[in-house]
């Protein structure tokens, strides 16, 4: 109940926040009597599909803490996990950026995820399940691959493509739709215009969300070869054969938060598009990557 209300809170939040934006901006109405007016319809899908992906960014660090219940680590409270909290010190350190907040959520999947609206105010969180199976080097990996993250910026990159991908096919979903009403009665215009729109935002929306995926996947790569120059080749190779053992072990509850699972170390397939449809490379295809991969010193 705490996850769905925390969910539709955000929704609410979101709705109300960009209502009032685009009521601002004046670009509530895009449709005048010659037909498409593309200036205002150009600002209100940007306000909507940019609007929206960046509320979620902002409000990502509360988000995750709330609704997986993680729970914030300091020196003083880690007790058995202050060596995780030292090693986040000390990659955030060698990768120049500011330390993020730690923290660990119960959880029995291998997984841990970094998010937050920026490298100032940024959040690293392993499950309990993977503190508990991986060994410190495997854990180390992971830790170093999150720091990646934060230190790449994936975060905002991510958000950025998601927004232009939004905005982008709530436009072309409304031009044509708007062509389609043409051709009918003018009395069922408003009718077709509509269910156009939602037919045309899902198929779009599928087909936008693989090249969102391809850049998920590309940004995995990167962050593998970041936890290799922070940690070492052999600790990141050890922390994806360590998920592919206990690849099995799933939390559907965990698995249910789509907006974390970019962030995560590891992902799973999602069936209706294959390999198209995943946020993660194959666990294998990375670790052949980074038996190749040669550290800059």
């Amino acid at each position: 109940m705490k996850r769905i209300f925390l969910f539709l809170l955000t929704n609410l939040f979101m709705i109300v926040t960009l209502s009032i934006v685009a009521s601002l901006l004046g670009v509530g109405r895009y449709m005048s009597a010659n037909g498409i007016n593309y200036e205002s319809l150009i600002i209100f899908c940007l306000v909507w599909g940019m609007g929206g992906a960046f509320i979620s960014l902002l409000l990502s660090r509360v988000i995750a803490k709330w609704s997986m219940g993680v729970k914030v680590l300091t020196s003083s409270n880690a007790g058995p996990y202050g060596w995780y909290v030292d090693l986040v010190s000390q990659y955030a350190r060698s990768a120049q950026i500011p330390m993020p907040e730690v923290g660990v959520y119960e959880s029995p999947e291998i997984n841990g995820f970094a998010t937050g609206p920026s490298k100032n105010r940024s959040l690293v969180a392993l499950s309990t399940g993977l503190l508990s199976r991986m060994n410190r080097d495997e854990a180390a990996g992971v830790i170093a691959h999150e720091i990646a993250h934060i230190k790449n910026g994936d975060m905002v990159t991510m958000t950025l493509i998601q927004g232009v991908m939004n905005a982008f096919v709530m436009f072309l979903a409304r031009i044509a739709a708007f062509a389609v009403s043409q051709t009918v009665k003018e009395e069922s215009r408003s009718m077709v215009n509509m269910l156009v729109v939602i037919v045309l935002e899902i198929v779009l929306g599928i087909l936008g969300s693989t090249v969102v995926f391809w850049f998920s996947r590309q940004r995995e790569f990167r962050a593998d070869s970041g936890s290799a120059q922070l940690a070492g080749r052999e600790k990141m190779i050890a922390a994806l054969e360590a998920l592919k053992r206990f690849s099995g072990i799933r939390d559907e509850q965990s698995e249910g938060h789509a907006s974390l699972a970019t962030m995560k170390i590891s992902g799973k397939k999602n069936s209706w598009l294959g390999f198209l449809g995943s946020t993660h490379p194959t666990l294998d295809e990375r670790i052949a990557r980074l038996q190749g991969f040669v550290r800059v010193v």
